[in-house]
């Protein structure tokens, strides 16, 4: 079983960033698939970013040159850096390993003058 646990969200304005950051249990992470999804309201959940175990990385189009999905293994972390900052980022974000299909309880993102 793995746990994940994120944080970090927030109100930020326009333009503003945030760091989101995802804690998981098990020694599953350091060879998982990881990702970030959204979901506004309204909307289904969408694809953010994915990163694969050896740290290649895949981002939607509308998040490209802002966002950027990191990892730690020693520290089994999954993060998530959004700069330049738009009201239509506002969602709930979501970590997740999609393989197997672990979600953690999401984190919202308002952003918002």
């Amino acid at each position: 079983q793995v746990q994940l646990v994120e944080s970090g969200g927030g109100l930020v304005q326009p333009g503003g960033s945030l760091r989101l950051s995802c804690a998981a249990s098990g020694s599953i992470f350091s060879r998982a698939f990881m990702g970030w999804y959204r979901q506004a309201p309204g909307k289904q959940r969408e694809f953010v970013a994915t990163i694969t175990s050896g740290g290649s990385t895949n981002y939607a189009n509308s998040v490209k040159g802002r966002f950027t999905i990191s990892r730690d293994n020693a520290k089994n972390t999954l993060y998530l850096q959004m700069n330049s900052l738009k009201p239509e980022d506002t969602a709930v974000y979501y970590c997740s390993l999609p393989g197997p299909g672990y979600w953690g309880q999401g984190t919202q993102v308002t952003v918002s003058s």
